[in-house]
């Protein structure tokens, strides 16, 4: 009885089953941007493309690129988890902005999605994405 309840109230990031939940979180929530987010920005699964915000008037071309990577290639860099941390950073940029500037005046239930991802590859940024990773595969055999 001792013993299941220090499982239950007890944080154990190391072992295998938290390396497995860090492979399962990082794939489905990349997986996740890239279909909901990513597709209709190239007009996949929509009639027209979806009009990308320019919240810092950049030029348009550049714009819609960077949301692009942010939205599809590099949640493949997530899923692989090849350059995970660094891969996080244009996707927290998006993010944020969209959370800070595009819906600063909207309410919590606009903001919510923009959050919710930032928060999500903010703890990606910080825990890194796992044993189960080409991150690791490289730390083991070259830096190691």
């Amino acid at each position: 009885m001792k013993k299941l309840i220090k499982i239950c109230v007890t944080t154990n990031l190391e072992g295998k089953p938290a390396h497995v939940a860090l492979l399962f979180f990082r794939v489905f929530i990349a997986l996740e941007l890239m279909i909901v987010h990513g597709f209709k920005k190239i007009g996949i699964g929509v009639n027209s493309p979806e009009v990308v915000p320019n919240p810092l008037g950049l030029p348009e071309n550049s714009n819609e690129l960077i949301a692009i990577l942010a939205n599809l290639g590099f949640p493949i860099f997530i899923i692989v988890g090849f350059c995970t941390r660094v891969a996080t950073l244009p996707i927290l940029c998006v993010t944020l902005i969209g959370l800070v500037v595009v819906h600063v005046h909207d309410s919590l239930l606009i903001k919510d999605v923009p959050f919710m991802y930032s928060v999500v590859f903010l703890f990606l940024l910080v825990v890194g994405p796992g044993n189960y990773s080409i991150d690791a595969i490289i730390y083991k055999k070259y830096l190691k």
